[in-house]
């Protein structure tokens, strides 16, 4: 599957209309994320149930600042919507492979209920 390029417009239906989503904060200057750029590239090729999307921070400085990203390369992987990996910094191929199985292993239903016993205990209860 193509790595999608992200813009404002269309991060949240990405995110929304997809399980797994990994996102490459980048820019064109950073020689670390050109680095990274093959790496990345290559594993979107293995894994067609992951959408795998970059997001040039020159281009898109606002959603960049939404996702307080201080430092790039920075991968952040949503699944069902929730951000379960946020790390800035190159990945190995190796390193890369072993998020995205850990990711794909998750029990979201524990993850999801974690986040509500969370958001509950914030909150005072809903």
């Amino acid at each position: 599957m193509a790595v999608q390029e992200l813009t404002q417009e269309t991060f949240e239906s990405t995110v929304t209309g997809n399980d797994i989503v990994i996102v490459d904060f980048w820019a064109p200057w950073c020689a670390p994320c050109r680095a990274f750029a093959p790496t990345f590239e290559a594993e979107s090729e293995q894994h067609d149930d992951v959408t795998f999307a970059k997001v040039n921070t020159e281009d898109q400085q606002a959603l960049a600042a939404a996702f307080q990203i201080r430092s790039i390369p920075t991968l952040m992987i949503f699944r069902e919507q929730v951000i379960i990996f946020s790390q800035p910094g190159m990945l190995s191929a190796g390193q890369l492979q072993d998020v995205i199985a850990k990711v794909k292993a998750l029990d979201m239903a524990q993850v999801h209920e974690d986040i509500r016993k969370q958001q509950e205990s914030a909150g005072g209860g809903a």
